[in-house]
């Protein structure tokens, strides 16, 4: 119990829930885990990764540990599949794991499927801030990866922004801070700024597009609900704003 009271209170339940957890949990199950799960790149080096940062901070927290099994529960990791995603998190906790080489392994396999790999860097990004805040070496593994995956600072800050603007949306209902955050735009831009910002994100995470890229028909209503978010945010702010 003394554990899930501290994953209530650093926001997890929403963390694991909504669109994240149903849309890595669809692709996964779909895709991934159906085939070999123990040697598969995406599924190892995702939950290694996550023990590397959880490690990063000197000690491995309970809130770290429920995260990562709140997100097997989600994705519904039972016997082996389970038992390869706890060794593997176990193994990207040694001192010795090669992180960068993981990751390159992992950016060959994802090179024509950018969405999936911001997914896998929002992951990343969600499990570093499990407790709320960003360390120093967490920020510098997270640029790593975000390097490693072909994104820039620029990317890794606005995906941080706007897991902080959905985070705090969410506990306490949606700001005009929280939507700038969510759509990536500064509280001083104008409307015709914020709607650039709007229909930019709104295409990144439209259902057809994903479909193109190769998401599964299953996944459509999860990522309706992502854009959904955004759609909040800028319906937030325009009427805001008069």
């Amino acid at each position: 119990m003394r554990i899930w009271g501290k994953l209530i209170g650093a926001g997890i339940g929403f963390l694991m829930g909504r669109w994240f957890g149903a849309l890595l949990g669809a692709y996964l199950g779909h895709r991934l885990f159906d085939r070999r799960p123990r040697t598969n790149p995406f599924f190892h080096t995702t939950f290694a990764v996550m023990g590397h940062l959880a490690k990063s901070s000197g000690r491995v927290t309970e809130q770290d540990i429920a995260l990562a099994s709140a997100l097997m529960d989600q994705i519904g990791l039972t016997g082996r599949a389970r038992t390869a995603a706890q060794q593997a998190y176990r193994q990207g906790k040694a001192s010795d794991y090669p992180l960068q080489a993981q990751l390159r392994l992992l950016a060959s396999g994802l090179r024509f499927r950018r969405d999936l790999a911001r997914m896998f860097l929002e992951i990343q990004v969600q499990a570093a801030l499990v407790d709320g805040e960003l360390t120093v070496k967490e920020r510098q593994l997270l640029t790593l990866i975000a390097k490693e995956l072909g994104f820039d600072e620029g990317e890794l800050a606005r995906i941080i922004r706007m897991w902080h603007g959905e985070r705090a949306g969410q506990r306490a209902g949606m700001s005009d801070k929280d939507a700038c955050e969510i759509l990536g735009v500064s509280e001083t831009d104008d409307l015709r700024t914020i709607k650039r910002a709007y229909r930019r994100l709104m295409a990144q995470h439209h259902p057809d597009k994903l479909a193109s890229q190769g998401l599964p028909p299953e996944m459509a209503s999860v990522a309706r609900q992502k854009s959904q978010d955004i759609q909040n945010a800028w319906e937030r702010l325009r009427a805001s704003r008069g």
